[in-house]
């Protein structure tokens, strides 16, 4: 196992009714900039339970963040912050509100030329406005962590950044809002998360056999819970494990001294970037063909994970290994997930050789847990995803 240091601050209130208890966890002379999405949260009741918790509070709103956070309507957002003299940024709604918030909690802060420099110059951010989250979508564990992920459509990019000033004081996790999530999104969150495991599990073999267990037992729990709840969103239960587990696969705990490969998501962003397909979906388009182009180098963890996580017993290291990639790809269509970009788009033919530009431009050369992955092997696990 690797040296590490691991710190995670975020305060957690889960559970039905939690949302009342916001007024405990901001500062009584805060003013409040709420942030949510495309109005979900006014049919679900959410949006009333959250205005009158913060009933005593000045609250200012600002509507309309997208799926895929974009750069310019977060600078909207960062106007209305420094012209209301806001104190306070609360997300209320999924991963892509959240990641908006830390932009901008990072943002109104920052005194550099541009803010979208705080997504190039890949310096961790140390400092922000303070912000807390209502969870109305459990995916992509940034409730309980310190990254954010913001699309810029003009440019056609989607970049990632973060820091240690980048946690979520507190986050609102009540898993009752489920019930009113369609099922196409329940599906993404579950192949989100189930892929944030994958990245931080699935390299190789290097002792850390707790955090091999946490991984594994994540992942078990996805797959058990996954029928029952795209069945019945409504089932608290389902509902309350298919929440924890999302926000367990990302909060930090269980990559702590483990490789990481991310390059499923290094890929999977260009192809949000480039086409605007769900990010989860571009997960489960990517993430079979690049355990087959690095199977060498992965079949341990990938024979291990096809025992623990799907009882397969018999065949040598390399059958069970490819089995679990088999059974990993499965379980995504039972989801109702299409695993094939032509399946998405009519324009694929040149998606391989673009996206391999793109991280040579950046100087993305050896992405993975070994630091080799090539842009040209980049193209060619995309061009297999075809």
């Amino acid at each position: 196992m690797n040296n590490f240091k691991y710190r995670n601050p975020t305060k957690i209130l889960f559970g039905k009714g939690q949302i009342e208890n916001l007024a405990t966890e901001i500062p009584a002379d805060a003013k409040i900039l709420m942030l949510y999405g495309g109005g979900s949260i006014m049919k679900n009741g959410v949006y009333e339970q959250v205005k009158k918790a913060l009933s005593d509070y000045k609250v200012v709103e600002f509507g309309g963040i997208p799926a895929n956070p974009e750069y310019s309507v977060l600078v909207d957002a960062l106007k209305v912050i420094k012209e209301e003299n806001i104190t306070y940024l609360l997300a209320v709604g999924g991963g892509s509100v959240i990641d908006g918030t830390k932009f901008l909690s990072a943002a109104a802060l920052y005194e550099g030329e541009t803010p979208w420099e705080l997504l190039t110059n890949k310096k961790p951010v140390t400092e922000g406005m303070p912000f807390g989250t209502v969870l109305t979508l459990p995916a992509t564990g940034s409730e309980m962590n310190s990254g954010s992920v913001i699309t810029r459509a003009e440019t056609k990019e989607k970049l990632a950044f973060g820091g240690p000033g980048m946690f979520p004081q507190f986050s609102v996790l009540d898993p009752e809002v489920i019930k009113s999530i369609p099922e196409r999104q329940i599906a993404n969150g579950i192949t989100d998360a189930f892929t944030h495991v994958m990245e931080q599990y699935m390299t190789y073999p290097i002792g850390a056999k707790l955090q091999d267990r946490f991984a594994e037992s994540i992942m078990q729990t996805l797959v058990e819970t996954a029928p029952a709840i795209m069945k019945d969103p409504s089932d608290y239960e389902a509902a309350s494990n298919f929440m924890w587990s999302c926000t367990m696969a990302l909060n930090g705990l269980i990559q702590q001294g483990v490789p990481g490969d991310w390059a499923i998501h290094s890929m999977g962003h260009e192809l949000t970037a480039m086409y605007g397909i769900d990010h989860a979906r571009t997960l489960a388009i990517l993430a079979g063909n690049h355990y087959r182009y690095n199977f060498e180098t992965k079949k341990e963890k990938l024979a291990q994970y096809a025992e623990r996580v799907w009882n397969i017993t018999e065949g040598s290291l390399e059958d069970k290994a490819q089995a679990g990639i088999n059974k990993t790809e499965e379980f995504f269509k039972s989801l109702g997930i299409d695993l094939k970009l032509s399946e998405y788009t009519e324009n694929y033919s040149e998606t391989g050789s673009t996206v391999a530009e793109r991280f040579i431009e950046r100087g993305w050369n050896g992405l993975g847990e070994h630091k080799t992955l090539t842009p040209t092997d980049a193209q060619k696990i995309i061009e297999m995803s075809y």
